[in-house]
């Protein structure tokens, strides 16, 4: 057989739904409220024909630009040979959702504003930096119970 050309060549499990997760779409789906500069994650719903993205598309994450009332749209950055070009695509609200990327960000802000807040106070410099994790303080391991296992290498030996 030959490779086939279609528009939704390739998409089998891509655009398949979950396990157990068959059948009518929730409703919050729907009651979702997105807003200009909203970063999203695009995910094709096997459900819904109209509206849905190429498989391009599948996974990315963009930024809406504009929203009507049952589709948004969404700038995203997709690689064309050797370049990456900005695509303004229109999606319907099934295949999109809020991503989760500036989440961790978001709550260092507001942390790091508390920080500060009470520094500000006190009259003190706050340090607002992240900190890689430094290693554990020094310990006795305990072989009570666990006894230590001497290891040691197996000879080699040749059968012919």
């Amino acid at each position: 057989m030959t490779n086939t050309k279609g528009y939704r060549r390739g998409t089998r499990h891509m655009f398949s739904r979950q396990f157990r997760k068959r059948g009518t779409i929730k409703l919050s789906t729907y009651l979702t409220v997105f807003k200009r500069g909203d970063i999203v994650d695009i995910k094709g719903h096997g459900a819904v024909q109209k509206g849905m993205p190429h498989k391009s598309y599948h996974g990315k994450t963009g930024r809406v630009y504009n929203v009507t009332q049952h589709a948004v749209g969404v700038i995203v950055n997709k690689r064309v040979k050797g370049r990456i070009i900005a695509k303004r695509i229109n999606l319907r609200v099934e295949h999109v959702k809020h991503s989760n990327c500036r989440l961790d960000f978001l709550k260092r802000v507001k942390s790091n504003e508390l920080i500060m807040k009470e520094a500000r106070e006190k009259g003190i410099k706050a340090n607002c930096k992240r900190q890689p994790m430094k290693p554990r303080e020094a310990h006795f391991v305990r072989t009570k119970y666990i006894k230590p296992e001497m290891i040691t290498q197996i000879p080699y030996e040749f059968i012919a």
